[in-house]
This record gives C-alpha cells, structure tokens and sequence, in this order.
C-alpha cells in the first residue's frame, strides 16, 4: 500500500471515499485489494527446491521441473519460473 492511499480515511464522515480518492489520485480498487496467501502446496515445494538448490546451485527451471515431478508433484515450467521470482533466486550458470 502506498503511502498516499494510506492517507484515505475509511470511516470518515466529512467526505466519501470517492472523493479522497479522487483528491489523492489513487484508484479505490487499490484500498480493497488484498493479496491472496500462498497455497501450501507451493509452500512446501519452495522449501524443497530451497533445499535441492542449496547442494546443485547450478539447476535451472526445466530440471527442477523434472526433478519435482519425480517428487511427485504436477509442476510445469511457468509454475517454477513463478515461485523462482517469489523465491529471489537466480540459477549460477556453468562455464
């Protein structure tokens, strides 16, 4: 949250939300907006790919897909790239 949209009082009676929106110019979606909790499942694969990724530094996207799936767990590649940014991490590619 911004800090402008911290300033919109919610529960004030002099003026409507709309307005201090508008006087702001921030968007009113932008108060409601809460973001969604990570589900377990994924929280569970980021500690195992935290773990495998601390003994191969090296493994990519495309092979921590295949080794997930041996694992069990019904990944694809645009999964993986997500919870790689969530995650921070960058693959140290070989020389």
């Amino acid at each position: 949250m911004s800090a402008r949209q911290k300033l919109v009082c919610m529960d004030s009676a002099k003026l409507s939300i709309r307005k201090q929106c508008d006087l702001l110019r921030v968007h009113r979606s932008g108060l409601y907006y809460q973001p969604q909790q990570e589900k377990p499942e994924n929280v569970k694969m980021m500690n195992l790919m935290d773990r495998h990724l601390l003994h191969h530094p090296t493994e990519g996207v495309e092979s921590m897909v295949l080794w997930l799936r041996d694992q069990g767990f019904p990944v694809g590649p645009k999964r993986i790239r997500r919870l790689f940014r969530l995650m921070g991490y960058q693959s140290i590619y070989r020389r």
